[in-house]
Formats: C-alpha cells, structure tokens, sequence
C-alpha cells in the first residue's frame, strides 16, 4: 500500500502540450550514475527504463545526462542550449548546484528526490527515514536489541546523496527512541563490500542479531558474510531493508524489505513534469510514497548469540540454613 501527498493523477488535457506549444518534445534526465565504476546500477537502470516507458505516451522523448554538478559540460548543454522542454533531476544531494540552479535561471524541472529547496519544486520522494525507522521497529517487535545499518558507500554520504543520509537519521532516531544503542556503517555497492560490512558487524559486535540495509547491490555479499560467520537467516539473524522488488526476491531466504517502486515514481515524476509545463505557473506539487514492509523470509524472531546474555544470578548458598 502506498500513501501519498499531492495529486500525482493524470490530466489528459495536459498530454498535447508539448506539441501545441513547439517545444523540442524532449524531456532531459539528469541522472549520475552511482556504481563504484561511474556505471548505472541496476537499480537507476530500472528508473532510466521507467521514465522513458512513461514518457512516451505524453509525447515525448527522453534525453539521458550523467551530469552530477552544474559546471558538467553534459548538464550545461542541455540546459544553456534548450536541448530539452523540462528536466528531471536525480540523486538528489542536500546541497545541490544543479537544483540551485535550474532555480536560478527558471529552467522547468521536477525531482526525484528533495532537499532544503524541495518547496520550490515538483518532487516524488520515498519517506526514507521512515521505512528505515520502521525497519527497526519491525526488528524490535520480534525482540532484537542489538540491531546494525548498512548504508550506502562513502563517497555518496559524503556527497550529501540523501537517501543515505535520510535513512541515517531515521535509522538512528527510532533507535534512540526504543532505547538502543545504533551502530551504522557504509558500504561499497557490490558483494565484496558486503561481506565486509558484516566482517565490521561482527567484530564491533559479536551479539548482534539483526541488519536493516539501504544498500541492495551489497544484499548478496551481507548474506554470504553471514553464512562464512556461522549466521543463519532468519534462525539466528535477522535481515530488513529497503530495497526493489527484483533483488528481494532474488536473494535466498527472500527479503523482508519495504520496497522501491521505480515504475510508480518515474510515472509520477513524469507526470509532475507534464503538469509544470502546461501550467508554468502553478504551485509545485509534491508525492511522498509511504510503501509498506513487505515480509518474506528473512525476518524471524531474536535468538541470542551464545554467551551474550548475562548469566542468570544465583544466591550464595552460604546464605542458607540446611
């Protein structure tokens, strides 16, 4: 189930404006790819997929950019030069030279994603530090206590990528407020990475019994690791994250995971998109996607690494007249 804010409906009467109008019929994509080799993952590949299959019923064609900053010779081509009635700008950053500006200059553009100047566009987003706080709270309620975050990779944390730095704050906010102790670490997207991250776990912290995750392309090594350290899943740790559909049901057990709906947010975002440029005027619209955990097999209730459990006290039988 998905919860929105906004109205993310379609209005027919909108579709024909781009051709009315005479406008290039393009939309452009400002989407830097994100893998630790500058490639797509298979995730953004999901999106890229998405927003082109939703934009051509509207009449318009889809013109890719890896730009990630406002000097990038791509992003300023199809900005500075009109290549494209409107752009849609992705891996959105807390602080953003892109959106600044595009605000600047009234490029039309809406957002996946938001940051600090989210009200002065369109945008779909994901409750990030929701499902992440969920996430937690659907461990706790199966009794884990000792509960660890992987997210993203360094270099995107520290770019302000705010997926990760959203699913930070909402990871450690719902541990805080059952009163425990959070442990995050960042994680490379790729298995060797998440045989580490585990590696890490463990070592910090030879009791912990569970993992909420941001990072799906790590999933497979985070269960490796786990089976090279003795660690059945769900039997004796469990995993939640939040990730797509695809790599929740490839892994084995399948994920417990709040999803990403990629079709459902490229076919908002377009939609947000079309709506701007018939009514350049208008108030920017705004969709938060809520989706609910989905539970599979990943999930199961605590059971307590040997020895990490205070040892029951027994009175001194000194005490004691026989």
């Amino acid at each position: 189930m998905t919860e929105h804010t906004g109205d993310p409906s379609p209005e027919p009467a909108a579709h024909a404006s781009a051709a009315e109008a005479g406008g290039t019929h393009t939309l452009g994509l400002l989407y830097p790819p994100a893998g630790r080799g500058r490639e797509y993952t298979t995730m953004q590949l999901a999106f890229i997929g998405g927003l082109a299959e939703a934009a051509t019923p509207h009449g318009y064609d889809l013109l890719l950019s890896p730009g990630d900053s406002q000097s990038d010779p791509s992003f300023r081509r199809i900005v500075d030069e009109r290549r494209v009635d409107g752009v849609i700008v992705m891996e959105i950053r807390r602080e953003d030279d892109r959106v600044e500006h595009l605000s600047k200059v009234a490029f039309p553009f809406v957002a996946i994603g938001r940051n600090r100047r989210a009200e002065e566009a369109g945008w779909v987003d994901l409750d990030f530090a929701g499902l992440a706080g969920g996430c937690v709270r659907h461990l706790a309620d199966l009794g884990h206590r000792r509960i660890a975050f992987v997210n993203r990779s360094e270099q995107l944390f520290n770019s302000g990528y705010g997926l990760a730095r959203l699913g930070d704050e909402g990871y450690g906010a719902a541990m805080t407020e059952l009163g425990l102790s959070p442990h995050s670490y960042l994680c490379g997207d790729d298995l060797a990475s998440g045989e580490a991250v585990v590696e890490r776990i463990l070592l910090d912290d030879p009791a912990t019994t569970s993992l909420v995750t941001m990072n799906e392309a790590a999933l497979e090594g985070v269960y490796r690791g786990l089976t090279r350290h003795g660690r059945s899943v769900p039997r004796d740790f469990s995993v939640v994250g939040v990730a797509a559909s695809p790599w929740a049901e490839q892994v084995s057990p399948q994920l417990t995971a709040a999803e990403i709906p990629a079709r459902e947010m490229s076919r908002v975002a377009v939609d947000l998109m079309v709506k701007r440029l018939a009514s350049p005027g208008s108030a920017p619209r705004h969709v938060l996607l809520k989706p609910l955990i989905t539970l599979r097999a990943s999930t199961g209730p605590c059971r307590p690494v040997p020895g990490s459990e205070p040892e029951s006290e027994f009175p001194d039988l000194d005490d004691f007249d026989f």
